[in-house]
């Protein structure tokens, strides 16, 4: 029967850190500031960001936030993020996804600086994590690390599959977990034979936005699950992509949907503001 990974816990705990570095800056001078930029006017995304700036008054963070109309064109928006980039007061930029289908989001966030880029998804960024340079890590994969080295689950020699490729998890995921030396598959919509490829992993990291994709049989006695996804059903409740109840039974670690991961995905963008803050001094 498995142990849970409480990310509620633990995001409390990486917090609670994160409330200590913003006071030592605090002492020097340095006031941590996290620019939020959304636009259009998608609802989840502006829960999303209610959590962030929430997450950040507790911390002692410095939040900003710019609510761009829908019809915001691409240049406008570049034109606020150099602006940001130039602001010294500023230490952190996230653009919040998703943005209006008229706007190109590489080309955003290309244009993030690299300094301030507290979501990581610049392409220094992501290049200097391919290569094992310090860089920003992107918060969900970084959360899930983090995750891992809490309930003391050594990576080395496992065997481990990121269901999902998307730039902001499974790219990221599989980053991490090499940088740890696990061997890693990553499977997709292209994948042949996921179940029997799945079903020989250590470590099973989902993330593909399917509600209960992930099904017990397809987990191997003893392995850790850690379940990205969070997914609303037809009627109201959240789920992960894993079948939880089936899963558990099985798996060594697990995390709950909700109350897993997505905790540690905030807890760990505020470290990056924390970082970026750090770096300026």
């Amino acid at each position: 029967m498995a142990q849970i990974l409480d990310g509620k816990e633990l995001s409390k705990k990486v917090k609670d850190g994160v409330k200590v570095k913003v006071d030592k800056l605090k002492e020097k001078g340095i006031n941590p500031k996290l620019a939020v930029i959304m636009v259009g006017n998608n609802s989840a995304s502006s829960v999303y960001v209610k959590n962030k700036s929430k997450a950040c008054e507790n911390a002692g963070i410095d939040f900003e936030e710019f609510f761009l109309p829908e019809e915001t064109t691409e240049d406008e928006l570049v034109e606020l993020i150099e602006k940001l980039n130039q602001d010294k007061l500023v230490h952190g930029i996230l653009l919040q996804s998703p943005v209006p289908k008229h706007i190109n989001i590489n080309r955003a966030f290309e244009t993030i600086s690299p300094s301030k880029d507290v979501d990581g998804f610049n392409a220094i960024n992501v290049g200097n994590l391919t290569i094992g340079r310090d860089c920003f890590v992107s918060c969900t994969p970084w959360g899930v690390m983090r995750m891992l080295e809490e309930y003391n689950i050594d990576v080395t020699g496992k065997t481990a599959v990121v269901i999902g490729r998307s730039n902001i998890v499974g790219k990221p995921m599989l980053q991490c977990l090499l940088s740890k030396d696990a061997t890693v598959t990553i499977c997709h919509s292209k994948t042949k034979d996921l179940e029997e490829v799945v079903s020989r992993a250590d470590i099973v990291i989902a993330a593909i936005g399917k509600p209960n994709f992930v099904t017990g049989k397809m987990i191997k006695d003893g392995a850790v699950v850690i379940d990205v996804g969070i997914n609303r059903l037809e009627n109201g409740k959240l789920c992960g992509d894993v079948n939880y109840e089936e899963a558990f039974p099985k798996a060594s670690y697990i995390t709950p949907v909700p109350g897993g991961v997505g905790p540690m995905t905030v807890a760990m963008l505020l470290e990056n503001v924390v970082k970026a803050a750090e770096e300026k001094t």
